[in-house]
């Protein structure tokens, strides 16, 4: 991880990497996890900037380490080992995963996380979660992907192109949440056809369809979002 992209991206799971037996070595097993002590520095960063690094830190700009040498002058190897490790804590991933903005040293909102980062983040999140679980909790996996997609104002193929992974078989939950928002767009479009030929007020369309209506204006939003996309159904 370079200076310059300390923090542009959610952390990657490091490669399997074996010994000579074929069993995962201590320094791979190690790897896949960060240390459980934080980096002194990091106390000095959660004094100096509470909103970013205490206990529900915010998305980091990218380029955060170039404004926090400029800002502190910290040692450069101490903010590096700081940075590494709480972009890979999963409270950080929890803030990449929510949707929250990147944010700057002053707390401003400067760009959102690019949906790469976010389902990156996502993925990561949950595979430790189902370490702990004995739940399967690809459901929740694949419902929070199809919220993300749908937030991330893509078409489903520029989406998958964006955030599928190098190895193969390794997105299996990204392709079935886009396939069940594949379903939910196509009810969605669905919906603003008919509402579009009763030509009825939208309170009296969505009393007529037994439907709540902020589920028909969402849908009815989403439907011309896709229009605008020209994203097939």
């Amino acid at each position: 991880m370079t200076d310059e992209t300390a923090t542009d991206t959610a952390p990657a799971t490091p490669a399997d990497s074996t010994d000579t037996a074929g069993a995962p070595s201590a320094a791979a097993k190690a790897a896949r996890r960060p240390a459980r002590t934080p980096p002194a520095l990091m106390a000095q960063l959660a004094q100096w900037h509470p909103r970013l690094f205490g206990e529900r830190p915010l998305p980091l700009k990218r380029g955060i380490f170039q404004d926090l040498m400029a800002a502190h002058a910290p040692d450069k190897d101490e903010l590096k080992q700081a940075l590494a490790w709480h972009t890979r804590s999963t409270r950080y991933l929890v803030a990449m995963a929510s949707g929250q903005p990147r944010h700057d040293l002053q707390g401003k909102v400067v760009e959102p996380v690019a949906p790469e980062h976010l389902y990156q983040a996502l993925v990561e999140v949950f595979r430790r979660r189902q370490r702990r679980s004995q739940e399967d909790l690809g459901p929740q996996l694949r419902q929070r992907i199809v919220r993300a997609y749908e937030a991330s104002g893509l078409t489903r193929e520029a989406y998958a192109e964006r955030v599928r992974g190098p190895r193969a078989g390794a997105d299996a939950d990204l392709d079935a949440a886009l396939a069940q928002a594949g379903e939910h767009d196509a009810r969605a479009e669905a919906l603003l056809r008919a509402f579009e030929a009763a030509g009825s007020e939208l309170p009296r369309f969505a009393a007529d369809y037994g439907l709540a209506l902020p589920l028909v204006q969402r849908q009815l939003a989403r439907a011309r979002q896709l229009r605008t996309l020209g994203q097939p159904a």
